[in-house]
């Protein structure tokens, strides 16, 4: 069994102690939980009691947020809870990679910083490639990550306007049989780019945005005969659109524009035998000077815990779904062969 080693002592400043022990020290609560450790704060230093590895651990965490405190940054329960989870998954990566370095600018009311590895690389990526592909399951920020970075890129003057499409309702975007007039047809498939847009920069600036056309939200068939300059532009639910609508989408692309494809390919709602066009984009592309491609798996979700649960139940439900059917020489999804 591991031992249990001396106890580490942690010297912090004034202003880094108390961001550190938070609120009814909450946060000491929550290192101890992550980490199994036992915390003691007193006057300006921490004690760190526990085994060997989970104290080391715990022990760098609280330099690296003291030295996040001394560095301006202004630390909250969330950043705490994040940080445990960052330096128990990937300990190796300095906490100011997330923080500092990988945080997005821009004239949001929300601060946006990486919560795993995988997104610090995807906004790395993005930020040096021309057009990414971000390919993953639900929950693991392709989308609000695309949109805080389009928000800085227009805050910083990279780019003139924001470009936010998805394909709607199914691949052919047949809306006629909803009620309402365009607008209100529309406006349900395009809502989780609004909501991501509104929680980033505020109902009431988007607002005006898209009335100024600085953003525009549309459908991804209104794209089609367009070339758009200086633009950010985001393909959201890019599993949905067939070869042809993505070599269209791509084709978009104009004089200092960026673009970033998501999709989470697990969830395809084209017609039986239609090609996802990310899934054909991505094989053509790949390795085109320009282009990234970021693939999240389960251990990137970010939002409630339980959102992970359910992705996990679903792979382990469709793994076993597929053996019997290997097993007894049927299609996985239960259809006959043809």
């Amino acid at each position: 069994m591991p031992g249990r080693s001396a106890p580490r002592g942690v010297a912090v400043s004034g202003t880094a102690f108390r961001a550190i022990v938070g609120e009814r020290d909450a946060n000491l609560r929550q290192i101890e939980r992550t980490f199994g450790v036992r915390l003691t704060a007193r006057e300006g230093t921490f004690l760190v009691e526990g085994e060997a590895a989970p104290a080391a651990a715990a022990t760098a965490l609280l330099e690296q947020l003291a030295e996040l405190c001394d560095r301006g940054y202004r630390l909250r329960a969330r950043d705490v809870a994040l940080a445990c989870r960052l330096v128990r998954e990937a300990p190796e990566v300095p906490l100011a990679r997330h923080f500092v370095e990988g945080r997005v600018a821009g004239p949001g009311r929300r601060r946006v910083v990486p919560r795993t590895e995988r997104q610090r690389q995807y906004l790395e990526l993005a930020r040096r490639h021309d057009l990414v592909f971000a390919i993953g399951p639900a929950g693991t920020g392709k989308t609000y990550l695309a949109v805080a970075l389009a928000a800085e890129a227009l805050a910083e003057e990279r780019v003139r306007r924001i470009v936010l499409c998805r394909p709607a309702v199914e691949a052919g975007e047949r809306l006629g049989f909803l009620p309402g007039d365009l607008a209100q047809k529309i406006n349900p498939y395009l809502r989780p780019l609004y909501d991501a847009l509104y929680d980033i920069l505020g109902p009431e600036k988007v607002a005006r945005m898209i009335e100024q056309g600085i953003v525009e939200i549309a459908p991804l068939a209104f794209m089609r005969g367009r070339t758009l300059n200086e633009s950010f532009i985001i393909l959201d639910e890019a599993q949905n659109t067939t070869p042809e609508q993505m070599k269209m989408s791509l084709t978009r692309i104009g004089e200092g524009s960026k673009a970033i494809v998501t999709g989470d390919v697990t969830q395809i709602d084209l017609p039986p035998g239609r090609q996802s066009g990310v899934i054909h984009a991505r094989r053509i592309v790949e390795g085109v000077r320009g282009i990234a491609v970021v693939e999240f798996d389960k251990h990137d979700v970010v939002r409630h815990e339980l959102v992970q649960r359910i992705v996990r139940a679903y792979e382990s439900h469709e793994e076993a779904a597929a053996r019997r059917s290997d097993a007894a020489g049927e299609p996985p999804d239960g259809r006959e062969s043809p």
